[in-house]
């Protein structure tokens, strides 16, 4: 049924977005607007607003943002026209006639839609039968856990020309054809063929959920290696993104979408905890894919593979953006080693590592700085010119004005900052703050680093033999960076041990600590260490695990704040360019330094005179 925007402008006029919402959720007047604990995610504190002037709901934590219509098939999970009929009910309006065009075409769809279910249906039972030995072993070699491979649906198609065809026999043949699963050979009277065989079933849906084309891992050796299903009237593949079903849910609760190259990348990652990724279908990111990952999320993270071919693909996708962008659109892009993708790094090195190459992804501006700076050299005056008028034009091709002026400004910053009038000046700054950090290498390098590692050590020391400061403290310890591996080894045992156990004593961790792989000379000797209270037995416990408690919050606040100089830093050569921008370097330095002082003497604080403060206790 063909529904005009006339149509859906009244059925929304007539339906007060606050009553409906009101049915499910508890709804509270704000002033114009209506406030609510938010459904799409959980929240204490009510960040989910509903306008009934407007006609939509926006929640400020999670994204989530849509009308009536949408309310009812994101949160009731109804289809489109369900949820048109059931408000139309409710409002008192007639749906309008339907045009018998758009119903011969909508059976149709259904049509196909139905071969499309059909054929996944015979692909799964495949891989569970005695065929599919080698496409499971398959996975089993990736990693793929059974859930994971439920959940994605995964099946096998026999190396067969006939098999799906003989098991679709109920279908038209034309609509087999159709639907991109058998192959017609074109120009002659020849019989038509299965399209995939010999390979891993992977199922493409759409929005709703709803199989439209499949991808097919080859198992054996032979070309391609990956077959895609082709454009059919239910599949568009520079309009589809994979796995959009389940990471657009994902993606409002995280407010981030993940973009990498394959099936298996996204895969491999929702079944690491990163369910909020999709990936393009064989073709490089078209504008229409960037528009639909806008519509989700602000900042989509393309995350393409670390060699040459991966990289280049996001160079294309950053240079189909950028026209596009404006205030609230752009993109992050992360880099990963060569010969790296996010399925071997999450397989190899475990979800941490993927997070930590996310929390290092480049802005988009910064890219293409450095895309545009290795198009070409910039050792003449003429080559310097050319790598100017590029930047020139880039920032001239976004069609939002604002955005456009700033990336101009941006990028000629960089250009002057590296070619321009202020180099003789900057350079000297560099000169001299690689001469303090040599000063401060040759110096005081040593001392900091055995000082970080005696603390480090006293309080996995601690949390040894002072367990409950484990279960209170072990987020902190588990984002602490750790001097050495085996430090790390340790800790990363102890909370293991606390998420396994409900109540750990000391001499179950000394069991457990002796079970592991890490160095136990690291663990023995409690004497020979700083003299923290809760190296002492005769120490009262509230003392020794406030105390215990106080350092690890101290070792946080410390890491931070470095943290924090050193980004300060990485700033100062954009500050000397502006006397303002550089006051406010030279006063933002010192309040960081005062407060890492401040932080350093209460740790000095708690290892002195500790005799004297027990015997006080």
């Amino acid at each position: 049924m063909s529904l005009s925007p006339q149509f859906l402008d009244e059925l929304r006029l007539r339906t007060t977005l606050s009553t409906l919402i009101g049915k499910s959720v508890k709804v509270v007047k704000a002033g114009r607007e209506y406030k609510a604990c938010c459904p799409f995610h959980n929240e204490k504190t009510p960040s989910f607003t509903i306008n009934d002037e407007k006609g939509f709901y926006h929640c400020f934590g999670c994204g989530a943002h849509g009308d009536a219509i949408r309310w009812l098939t994101d949160q009731r999970g109804l289809v489109f026209m369900d949820a048109v009929k059931e408000l139309a009910d409710a409002a008192g309006l007639a749906l309008p006639a339907p045009d018998p065009r758009a119903a011969r075409k909508a059976e149709a769809a259904r049509t196909l839609h139905d071969v499309m279910a059909a054929a996944q249906g015979w692909f799964v039972a495949q891989l569970a039968g005695i065929e599919g030995a080698e496409a499971r072993a398959y996975l089993e070699r990736r990693g793929i856990d059974a859930e994971t491979r439920d959940a994605f649906g995964f099946g096998f198609a026999p190396d067969s020309r006939s098999k799906l065809k003989a098991a679709l026999k109920d279908f038209d043949e034309a609509l087999l054809v159709e639907a991109g699963m058998l192959i017609r050979p074109d120009g002659t009277e020849r019989e038509t063929y299965d399209r995939f065989r010999g390979r891993l079933m992977i199922p493409i849906r759409d929005a709703r959920g709803r199989v439209i084309a499949f991808g097919g891992r080859i198992l054996g050796t032979g070309e391609p290696k990956y077959l895609n299903s082709p454009d059919t009237p239910l599949f568009d593949k520079g309009r589809t993104l994979y796995n959009l079903d389940k990471a657009a849910p994902a993606a409002r609760k995280t407010d981030r979408m993940i973009v990498v190259e394959g099936y298996m990348d996204v895969i491999a990652l929702a079944q690491a905890g990163f369910a909020e990724c999709v990936a393009p279908l064989g073709t490089a990111l078209t504008e229409h894919q960037i528009e639909k990952l806008w519509s989700m999320v602000e900042c989509p993270v393309l995350c393409f593979d670390g060699d040459s071919a991966g990289q280049k693909a996001a160079d294309r996708a950053m240079l189909r953006a950028l026209p596009m962008l404006r205030p609230d659109r752009s993109l992050d892009i992360v880099t990963l080693p060569a010969g790296i993708d996010p399925d071997d790094l999450v397989r190899k090195k475990g979800p941490d590592a993927f997070a930590l190459v996310l929390k290092a992804a480049q802005p988009l501006a910064e890219r293409l700085w450095r895309y545009e700076l290795a198009q070409g050299g910039t050792d003449t005056p003429e080559r310097r010119a050319g790598l100017k008028q590029r930047l020139i034009d880039r920032a001239s091709a976004i069609e939002n004005e604002l955005v456009g002026k700033e990336y101009r400004s941006q990028l000629l910053n960089r250009f002057f900052e590296n070619f321009g009038w202020r180099k003789a000046e900057i350079n000297a700054v560099r000169r001299t703050i690689s001469a303090i950090r040599d000063e401060m290498a040759d110096n005081k390098l040593g001392i900091m680093d055995r000082i970080m590692w005696q603390n480090c050590r006293a309080i996995l020391l601690g949390v040894s033999r002072r367990p409950p400061v484990l279960y209170s403290h072990r987020e902190k310890l588990n984002v602490l960076d750790m001097p050495s591996r085996a430090f790390e080894q340790w800790r990363d045992v102890l909370i293991s041990a606390s998420y396994s156990r409900p109540a750990l004593e000391e001499d179950l961790i000394e069991a457990i600590l002796a079970d592991s792989e890490g160095d136990p000379v690291e663990r023995r000797n409690f004497q020979h260490d700083m003299g923290f209270s809760f190296y002492h037995r005769s120490a009262e416990p509230d003392v020794a695990e406030s105390d215990l408690c106080e350092v690890i919050d101290r070792l946080v606040i410390d890491q931070e704040m470095a943290a924090k100089l050193a980004t300060l830093e990485a700033g100062l050569y954009a500050a000397v360019q502006d006397d303002e921008a550089y006051k406010r370097y030279i006063e933002e330095r010192h309040r960081l330094l005062t407060e890492k002082q401040r932080n350093d003497e209460r740790l000095i604080e708690l290892k002195a005179n500790v005799e004297d403060r027990l015997a006080a206790a």
